[in-house]
């Protein structure tokens, strides 16, 4: 894929494709709009950023969330979209409901506009240490409002229970094909990654809009630098996605570009450190 996506540039006008991640603030920057930043950058992307929580975070937990309202997440998206026209969006961690039924309300309003197969939510409930991310209303809006607005999800088998209604919270590599054809119920245009870094053997459940099933296998890399793999790798997704992959190319690629960020990883803080994003510019 990044043969391809620096052939879609045009050395003579320098245009890039620009893309939208909407997001939580990591101070670490291992995850959230940091992290998607450089995830872009590192695709040949221009990105342009809407901050939708701050946090109190390192590499040793998260503190403290503190959500934006809702109507100055709404005038960012506005304002922007007035300004650039976008190829596509990445949605993380949203932080409160009433931001959930913001951005719903925006992305409904915008659909002529943005692809909904190039717009990819990552559903952040809660933090590797277990911090709610967001209310339970606002799960419930994800589910029933903003599910309908994008073109994918990427949860992980956690966040896909939760989702489903299961009331354990996890799941077995088994029920993971089963939960993701509930989740896309009513929802013929969505397109389901469930992520296997839970997993004993790190693959991923690929269900397509068009009803195509796969697994794709994963390399487990020995690193304590794992924070936000998930924002990653939902944002290399939608990174192939504008470059024009088709749904299994875009998610292989983005398991690729993660694994080599992991591999390629180096220390940062005392507690689970970032994965080294930006790996293609290393000399």
């Amino acid at each position: 894929m990044e043969n391809r996506a620096r052939n879609q540039l045009n050395p003579e006008d320098c245009t890039r494709p620009v893309a939208l991640t909407l997001a939580g603030f990591d101070p670490g920057s291992g995850a959230g709009i940091t992290a998607d930043l450089k995830t872009f950058a590192a695709h040949g992307i221009y990105g342009v950023a809407c901050i939708s929580a701050l946090t109190v975070q390192s590499t040793l937990g998260v503190r403290a969330v503190e959500p934006l309202s809702a109507s100055l997440v709404r005038a960012t998206l506005e304002c922007l979209v007035e300004d650039v026209v976008l190829s596509g969006v990445k949605i993380g961690m949203l932080g409160s409901s009433a931001v959930a039924g913001e951005v719903a309300s925006f992305l409904g309003a915008q659909s002529s506009k943005i692809p909904r197969e190039r717009i990819v939510l990552d559903p952040v409930l809660r933090s590797t240490s277990g911090t709610p991310l967001i209310d339970a209303n606002g799960v419930r809006i994800i589910r029933d409002e903003l599910l309908h607005c994008v073109g994918w999800i990427t949860p992980n088998i956690h966040e896909l229970a939760i989702l489903v209604g299961d009331d354990s919270e996890t799941l077995s590599r088994d029920q993971v094909p089963e939960a993701a054809a509930r989740l896309r119920e009513g929802n013929a245009e969505l397109n389901v990654v469930v992520t296997g870094g839970h997993l004993g053997q790190p693959d991923d459940f690929l269900l397509t809009a068009s009803g195509e099933q796969s697994w794709l296998p994963g390399e487990r890399i020995a690193t304590n630098s794992t924070h936000g793999t998930g924002c990653a790798f939902s944002t290399a997704i939608l990174c192939g996605l504008v470059f024009g992959l088709n749904p299994k190319e875009a998610v292989a690629s983005a398991k690729t570009y993660v694994t080599e960020a992991l591999r390629s990883a180096y220390p940062v803080g005392k507690g689970k450190g970032p994965m080294n994003h930006l790996f293609r510019f290393d000399s």
